[in-house]
């Protein structure tokens, strides 16, 4: 069965940068029927942020992309046999990991200080040459580690790079050969206990189950010692696919660091969090039919890792802006009366609760978030501020015939129709002539929602009232 994982740190809030590779492992995963992990990796505990792990159980609910294992958050319970889903909660797993390694003669002792790590470091910058551990203690003796050992020193577990060749078959980049040679001996264990990142994961992805690894092109340069790890403990590396970095319109890193846009705030904003899924997906990805604006359920059915695409991507947000209206343009009407709701300020538009789908199923096409709402809404009410406009001469036969018309019609949508081709034939107005005079006088605009819908929105008496106030003003 198919397993992946998403493992955000509680640094900070989730932005499109990272949520991109959360929703190709959630796709990847319904497409192929298996599971989708929710990992926390929070062992930095200097970075991580209060708040940050509800965030992100809100984030991804809110986009719609569940979990099938992971750990108490939000309004989710723990759930699943293959935790615990924090790092933090996991120390025992990684000691024990750390422990066979260290028998089976993997990894090794070192005992470098800061200070003379930092000496070499320098010195390789100063010398131009590579960024590698000198190797110091690999070759120390087993009575030299046992005499440094019980006098106290401090000491990390380093893993011991064998020089072969590391090969990496991903399924978005195919072969990545990395050199042996180039590869530092790398600490699994640092001098406190705590493991390092490319330890961790290893453990997890193995306790976890997990067959795919989707992650950005950032983490390439781990696959090789995270692949030494899964071999020197006898189990077999997920399958890996590295997908493109997302740019900024700098077309630099999108981070939150450069001021990436969160998803809290996408919600804020009134975006429609299907238009999201679908843009993100994109961002990696291309449907074989060619089409941009897609469902959840058509993603689902048409992703694969073999059309995820190698090359750099940018982000554009008038792009996610076309699929947010498209996808709000779709909506069962109840639904995006739900959606609206929220955003709707009521006291600035008191239209009752039987009247509100027909004014928000006229305006949806002009939505491209749903706080646009209120913009919209503006189109059937009176310019704020502005009087009754004063009708030309030629006008005043529509104002009246509207007048005359109006009051005995049936305030439906039918009715208002008849009741407007009789006012067309009492005035002997048609087209612009028609509808430019009785929209001035209603709105003080000359277009706007569909005319009938107008009508309904207003209601009969304010209607009455603002033709009469029109017709008195000349």
């Amino acid at each position: 069965m198919v397993r992946t994982r998403f493992a955000p740190s509680p640094t900070g809030a989730l932005h499109v940068g990272n949520v991109r590779t959360a929703v190709l492992n959630w796709l990847f995963t319904r497409h192929e029927g298996g599971q989708f992990i929710l990992r926390i990796e929070d062992t930095d505990r200097e970075r991580n942020v209060a708040g940050a792990e509800a965030g992100i159980c809100a984030d991804l609910a809110w986009l719609g992309l569940d979990w099938d294992e992971g750990p108490a958050c939000g309004e989710h319970g723990p759930r699943g046999e293959h935790g615990p889903y924090r790092q933090t909660e996991r120390a025992p797993l990684y000691y024990d990991y750390s422990a066979r390694l260290r028998a089976s003669g993997h990894v090794y002792p070192c005992f470098c200080t800061d200070e003379q790590l930092e000496e070499a470091r320098q010195s390789a910058l100063e010398g131009g040459t590579p960024l590698r551990y000198s190797g110091r203690c690999r070759h120390l003796s087993q009575s030299e580690v046992e005499a440094r050992q019980a006098a106290g020193e401090a000491f990390a577990l380093r893993f011991r790079v064998p020089a072969t060749d590391v090969v990496v078959q991903d399924l978005a980049r195919g072969e990545v050969r990395f050199r042996g040679e180039e590869i530092s001996d790398f600490i699994v264990r640092r001098s406190d206990g705590q493991p390092t990142y490319n330890f961790a994961v290893v453990v997890d992805d193995i306790t976890m189950r997990v067959t795919h690894v989707i992650r950005g092109v950032g983490h390439l340069s781990n696959t090789p010692r995270q692949v030494l790890l899964y071999e020197a403990l006898g189990k077999t590396p997920p399958r890996f696919a590295h997908v493109p970095t997302v740019l900024g319109p700098d077309r630099q890193k999108l981070s939150k660091r450069r001021g990436a846009t969160s998803i809290s705030e996408y919600r804020e904003q009134g975006y429609h969090p299907d238009a999201l899924v679908n843009y993100l997906s994109l961002l990696s990805w291309s449907s074989p039919s060619g089409a941009e604006v897609l469902t959840r359920e058509q993603l689902i059915e048409e992703v694969s890792l073999e059309r995820i695409g190698v090359a750099d991507v940018v982000f554009d947000d008038h792009k996610l802006r076309f699929l947010s209206a498209r996808h709000i343009e779709r909506m069962p009407l109840p639904e995006l009366l739900e959606a609206v709701h929220p955003f709707l300020d009521q006291g600035r538009f008191p239209i009752p609760a039987e009247t509100l789908p027909l004014a928000v199923a006229a305006v949806r096409t002009h939505l491209v978030t749903f706080a646009d709402v209120n913009d919209a809404l503006t189109a059937f009410f009176p310019v704020p501020g502005a009087g009754p406009a004063t009708p030309p001469p030629e006008s005043r036969a529509v104002l009246n015939s509207a007048l005359a018309v109006l009051p005995a019609a049936q305030w439906t949508e039918a009715g208002l129709g008849t009741a407007v081709k009789q006012v067309a034939a009492l005035s002997g107005a048609r087209g612009r002539a028609l509808y430019e005079p009785l929209r001035l006088a209603l709105t003080g605009t000359t277009h706007g929602p569909p005319f009938t819908a107008l009508l309904q929105v207003q209601g009969r008496q304010a209607v009455l009232e603002r033709l009469a106030a029109a017709l008195s003003e000349g």
